[in-house]
């Protein structure tokens, strides 16, 4: 497994734009797919996006298609979502987590998370 820490969320207007990232620890992270998802007060967790060991390929979630980007840099042990044009319905606790499956998506595919990063929206 690797351990995860996230950081960038915070207070954002409408439209605006965050970037969160993932610092890892582990000598495997650049082997592991790599995910964000998030959870809003009283909803479940729900997949944002994805990106394979070589960064090579990515996975959105329909409702961020377009607007977020997911990337990573594993000479720095680490893997980054730009948040654009964000909406007050993406406000929720962010979290990054780490797969061994390629392609994986969804949450029982992942082994390994973070704490989570708060992200208010504000309309």
């Amino acid at each position: 497994q690797v351990q995860l820490v996230e950081s960038g969320g915070g207070l954002v207007q409408a439209g605006g734009s965050l970037r969160l990232s993932c610092a890892t620890s582990g000598r495997t992270f650049s082997t592991y797919t790599m995910g964000w998802f998030r959870q809003a007060p009283g909803k479940e967790r729900e997949f944002v996006a994805a990106i394979n060991w070589s960064g090579t390929s990515t996975d959105y979630a329909d409702s961020v298609k377009g607007r977020f980007a997911i990337s990573r840099d594993n000479a720095k042990n680490t893997v980054y979502l730009q948040m654009n044009s964000l909406k007050p319905e993406d406000t929720a606790v962010y979290s990054c987590a780490g797969s061994r499956i390629a392609l994986a998506r969804l949450t029982y595919e992942f082994n390994s998370w973070g704490q989570g990063t708060q992200v208010t929206v504000s309309s």
